[in-house]
């Protein structure tokens, strides 16, 4: 007996995608293997290590913790999402490469997502606030202070981009 499929549509990225998926696939799978975004990583697959944090309707979530047929019609940002519109590295990316934040890597999309959320709300964090802003993502590689060297980049980078879009529209 085959399993029976459900249709979803997913705008991820910007894009809408559809696909049919069983009940039970978790957003993590079906991100993966029916959408191809292999971005977002499974680590623990208990919602606890937060590798596979994705970015639901703006809200970090445990894509690992959710089914993806209840995201249908909803907004998912993956880190692939995380760049920049004309595809360069975004803000948090660029700041986990110039404060050599990555590691091995496994974690980082996770973190990633994590902390554009938390940008988006908190722009100015303290260095106290980058390290509580991060407390649900694990890195098993070695300490966290090149990633809140990060997150307090990032913050740097997007204020400055902020000051440079007011600048040439001063009048908007």
């Amino acid at each position: 007996m085959s399993e029976q499929l459900h249709q979803v549509t997913v705008t991820v990225n910007g894009v809408t995608r559809r696909g049919q998926t069983p009940a039970r696939r978790l957003l993590a799978d079906f991100l993966r293997m029916d959408l191809g975004l292999t971005g977002t990583h499974l680590g623990c697959e208990h919602g606890v290590c937060g590798a596979c944090t994705v970015l639901l309707d703006g809200a970090p979530v445990r894509s690992c913790l959710i089914f993806a047929v209840s995201t249908d019609g909803h907004s998912v940002t993956t880190v692939e999402g995380c760049c920049d519109p004309d595809g360069e590295l975004g803000p948090v990316q660029q700041a986990f490469q110039e404060c050599h934040g990555l590691q091995c890597g496994f974690c980082t999309p996770g973190f990633i997502t994590t902390i554009a959320a938390y940008l988006e709300e908190n722009p100015k964090p303290t260095e106290e606030e980058a390290r509580e802003a991060i407390g649900g993502n694990l890195c098993r590689c070695t300490g966290y202070q090149n990633i809140v060297a990060a997150v307090l980049r990032a913050a740097e980078i997007l204020n400055e981009t902020q000051l440079e879009r007011e600048r040439e529209a001063p009048h908007e």
